[in-house]
């Protein structure tokens, strides 16, 4: 599957590929066309979380003095590696966990990086001016996984990470990408430290003509965290858990659909983690029915087992076998459906990644969709 090497400079459009989960027929569109496959009373689901500038350059001041590193962030201290829904940690402003990684940038491949050097608690890295990073914590997933405080807060804080950061973003790419190309026209509070991609080729256009078309629309925030980082032992214990809020307005708009018959959409993986990730907190605290939680903490991962107890589909990129995020699609459809899937876009040239083409994987769509080609 070839990737996106470059944003669209008109972002809706990319293509869509419809798979009716039900039926296993099939549709080439483009994501212009979403509004014929939704009906009215349909509720499309969208994390409104903005990309913070997380990756920092930066230089060992402790132990390893003058190594030249990289910080990405990984999500706020409330996404501890050991919080729970039912448990989640308590957040503070200047508290982040990060990954270390060694000399470079984003144009080396994050599985050929240097080794950063190995931080102990108390090891300092200086990033720009007063901006510094100390180690309050190693994981032990990976010496590389370090929970950091910043020496700066509040308002001088963000001013020092937005001038001195930049967007996280991978070898495939062909150039530098500005911040304002991985944020969704819908982004609001500086939540994700990667681009919750699938909401990326959502244009004001389509959202109003979804609207016209009476499907509702309801957001959520969701900290959308790293994809990778090049280390197998870290890598396998992606996607790290992620903190979420979920508005009052947004619960009962998913209930009253669900009591209508119709479909709760969610756009990305991330919306499914959240949503997903609530009802189960909800159904652990006994409380009745799935009304989800205002904000928590999710260790969410689905599977081709998962039950899906809120969201009918999904609306997401083009995912490969062997990723986290081709098996919580596999919650939505059977394996088979979605390996031919795979194979028919890679025959028919969509793209992959976080400016790529989209799939939506939900039940009941148009009927005059076609079957998908065995292989």
């Amino acid at each position: 599957m070839n990737p996106a090497r470059a944003p669209r400079e008109r972002r809706s459009d990319a293509r869509l590929l419809a798979v009716d989960a039900a039926s296993g027929r099939h549709a080439d569109l483009q994501v212009e066309d979403l509004p014929s496959l939704l009906r009215p009373g349909d509720l499309l689901v969208v994390n409104d979380a903005a990309t913070l500038p997380a990756s920092l350059q930066g230089r060992v001041a402790g132990a390893g003095e003058g190594a030249a590193v990289e910080l990405r962030l990984a999500g706020a201290a409330a996404e501890s590696v050991e919080a729970t829904a039912a448990a989640p940690a308590t957040a503070t402003e200047d508290t982040f966990w990060a990954v270390l990684f060694g000399a470079g940038d984003w144009r080396t491949p994050t599985e050929q990086r240097p080794a950063p050097p190995v931080l102990a608690v108390g090891a300092e890295i200086a990033l720009a001016d007063a901006l510094r990073a100390v180690v309050l914590e190693v994981s032990a997933i990976s010496p590389r996984l370090l929970r950091i405080r910043f020496s700066l807060r509040g308002a001088a804080l963000w001013a020092a990470l937005y001038a001195h950061g930049k967007p996280i973003q991978y070898s495939y790419l062909r150039q530098e990408v500005a911040l304002w190309s991985v944020q969704t026209v819908y982004a609001g509070r500086p939540w994700a430290v990667e681009l919750p991609s699938a909401g990326r080729p959502l244009s004001w256009e389509i959202l109003t003509r979804l609207r016209q078309s009476g499907v509702e629309l309801a957001w959520l925030t969701h900290a959308a965290g790293l994809s990778s980082t090049g280390e197998p032992a870290l890598d396998a214990a992606l996607p790290l858990p992620e903190r979420y809020e979920i508005p009052d307005t947004t619960a009962l708009l998913i209930e009253r659909t669900r009591r209508r018959g119709g479909r709760v959409i969610a756009v990305g993986t991330t919306v499914v983690r959240a949503l997903e990730g609530a009802a189960r907190a909800a159904a652990v605290s006994g409380a009745p029915g799935v009304r989800l939680a205002q904000r928590g903490v999710t260790d969410l991962i689905l599977s081709p087992d998962s039950r899906l107890r809120v969201v009918d589909g999904i609306l997401t990129g083009i995912h490969s076998p062997g990723e986290s995020h081709f098996q919580l699609l596999a919650a939505f459809c059977p394996l088979d459906l979605l390996r031919k899937s795979w194979e028919h876009a890679g025959r028919t040239g969509y793209l992959c990644h976080e400016f790529g083409d989209l799939s939506l994987i939900a039940p009941k769509l148009a009927p005059e969709l076609g079957y998908l080609p065995a292989r």
